[in-house]
């Protein structure tokens, strides 16, 4: 099957979300058949198990290459892989091994993320088959006001507490495990026959959003690149006569752009060892029975924009804006979720409009609900109260910091962005 990238693109390319005025170097999603929203139902037919969630499977002609007789289904997910890396990645000759037989007998096409373009909401629709305005995971922090406090949502612990780990929403009552209103992937394949695993390192295999995620989910944790593909070789290898789903999560490129920016020699010299490794110790040691049925696919759950630490953007300069706003700001550095008190809406406009012009949209929380931006679906009953009043959406690097800890990060994500936005996603049999 051809490269489907730059027709993908132009479908992309078409006005959506209307309501908002987008910048050229925005990419609101496409859930109609063109975002990782559109995955899992599409897994999950392939496998033989109902659709799960609201949204359409992906467009057809990214699955015809799947075939009809798929016995199991490998999902890698590379964090914070954007399409623009990939493509830079790309013409530096990395990804060969990948892009020959996806290229030559699968698919590859570019996809949007959902919004916010995050871990924590991305990571919890493709387990879900949900859009975030379904399964209400907003963002990195998050407004809990059953709980009375904002939540990390990865730790699932009080975000300004600096011990005790992850975990600790515990103490308030949260179980991960009926957190969410939908229930995940794994739940959902049981009574169909299919079994879910999922490959996670070792320091969050059991972290709260794993434990939210992964039930009914064998979880097998590893500790290097070389030790996840060796550990999956085997366990393709060994004989199964089961229908499996079987997840695979690396994080060190997103956590390297966090880090050192997105286009660090560090981030390049990381995808070419994942591929590297990849080859040598997963691809080489596969038998052709192991081969056989198999689906390999690889996507992200987002990119990441270069934003270089700039102290203006951090709101500890603003005592201004802090003192119109009953809450600190919640959400993500990239969708800033906003509590202004009351009769105070116009001074924080006013502010934002003084301090930042022309840098953030401001936008009412009812009319990002309203319009879709955060999906389809029947929104999560407590989804105004997570995202505020108001949602402000950088422009260009923008970003806001209110975080006590250095404002250090060289890359960031969540927002729209094509850098962030994009993803590319890679089908192929291993037995074609």
């Amino acid at each position: 099957m051809p490269d489907l990238s730059q027709a993908y693109l132009d479908v992309l390319a078409q006005p959506r979300f209307g309501f908002l005025e987008w910048d050229a170097d925005q990419m609101p999603p496409h859930y109609g058949g063109y975002s990782i929203l559109n995955l899992p139902t599409s897994i999950a037919q392939a496998l033989g198990a109902p659709p799960i969630g609201v949204a359409p499977p992906l467009h057809e002609d990214l699955r015809r290459a799947w075939g009809s007789d798929v016995r199991r289904i490998v999902l890698f997910l590379v964090d914070g892989m954007g399409w623009s890396l990939f493509q830079a990645a790309r013409e530096r000759g990395i990804l060969a091994p990948w892009l020959t037989p996806a290229t030559r007998a699968g698919a590859l096409a570019v996809l949007t993320s959902i919004a916010p373009s995050t871990t924590a909401a991305a990571l919890t629709t493709l387990w879900t088959g949900r859009s975030a305005a379904e399964h209400g995971i907003t963002g990195y922090e998050m407004w809990l006001k059953e709980y009375g406090l904002i939540a990390n949502m990865i730790l699932h612990s009080p975000a300004f507490y600096k011990s005790g780990g992850s975990g600790g929403l515990r103490h308030a009552g949260f179980d991960p495990k009926t957190f969410l209103p939908h229930i995940p992937l794994g739940v959902h394949f049981k009574p169909h026959g299919v079994q879910a695993y999922a490959f996670q390192h070792f320091l969050i295999a059991n972290s709260g959003l794993s434990s939210m995620l992964f039930q009914e989910t064998e979880v097998k944790a590893f500790a290097t690149l070389a030790d996840l593909w060796i550990a999956l070789a085997d366990f393709l290898n060994a004989p199964s006569e089961e229908r499996q789903f079987i997840w695979l999560y690396w994080g060190g490129i997103d956590g390297f752009s966090h880090r050192y920016g997105p286009r660090d020699p560090r981030v390049f010299a990381e995808l070419e060892t994942v591929i590297w490794t990849w080859e040598r110790f997963f691809h080489a040691r596969l038998t052709p029975e192991a081969r056989r049925g198999t689906l390999f696919l690889v996507t992200a759950d987002h990119g990441q924009i270069a934003t270089p630490p700039n102290p203006d953007y951090e709101v500890q300069h603003h005592p201004r804006l802090l003192r119109t706003l009953y809450l600190p700001p919640t959400g993500e550095n990239r969708l800033i979720y906003l509590y202004p008190r009351p009769g105070r809406v116009t001074s924080m406009k006013t502010y934002f409009t003084e301090a930042w012009p022309e840098r953030f949209r401001l936008v009412p929380a009812w009319e990002v609900i309203n319009r879709r931006l955060f999906g389809p679906g029947r929104p999560h009953p407590s989804l105004r109260d997570r995202i505020g009043d108001w949602v402000a959406i950088p422009r260009g690097d923008a970003y806001l910091w209110w975080s006590s800890d250095p404002n250090d990060m060289q890359g960031r994500h969540a927002g729209f962005h094509r850098d962030e936005m994009l993803v590319p996603f890679l089908a192929w049999r291993l037995d074609a």
